[in-house]
């Protein structure tokens, strides 16, 4: 039988440090950038809490180096409010799912214009490749 607390601890842990980075981290690397946590995963001890961060604003490797230095200070308070006897060991990296969602968006929106582009010169009766076999002055 495997427990579901991991997966509970990970969620609690998701929204109590995304609220502790916004209110409680001075860090400037961290300030300057947008930051959301994106996902956290924790292991079956929980000592060990790997959290994927989405930075929308700011320069990614100077975030991650901020977070990376508040991880210390981050563990007490988030140990006092979940009520952990032990917090976990906190890895910050960048999670870059929500970047590549937002590219593959565009390129789609794109291609839909394209095609609605195309489709609507063959309706004008004029021939998208350009091969010029109706020539209109004949």
């Amino acid at each position: 039988m495997t427990s579901d607390r991991p997966r509970r601890v990970a969620e609690a842990i998701k929204a109590e440090l995304a609220d502790l980075i916004a209110r409680e981290v001075k860090d400037p690397r961290v300030k300057s950038g947008l930051v959301a946590v994106s996902h956290v995963e924790v292991n079956r001890d929980l000592s060990v809490a790997e959290v994927g961060v989405s930075i929308l604003v700011g320069d990614p490797r100077g975030v991650i180096a901020g977070l990376e230095k508040a991880a210390g200070f981050l563990r007490g308070p988030l140990a006092r409010r979940l009520k952990l006897r032990i917090s976990p060991e906190l890895r910050f990296h960048h999670d870059q799912s929500q970047e590549m969602a937002s590219r593959i968006h565009a390129i789609v929106r794109e291609d839909e214009e394209k095609r609605k582009d195309s489709q609507g010169a063959e309706e004008r009766g004029s021939s998208p490749s350009g091969s010029g076999s109706e020539d209109p002055r004949e």
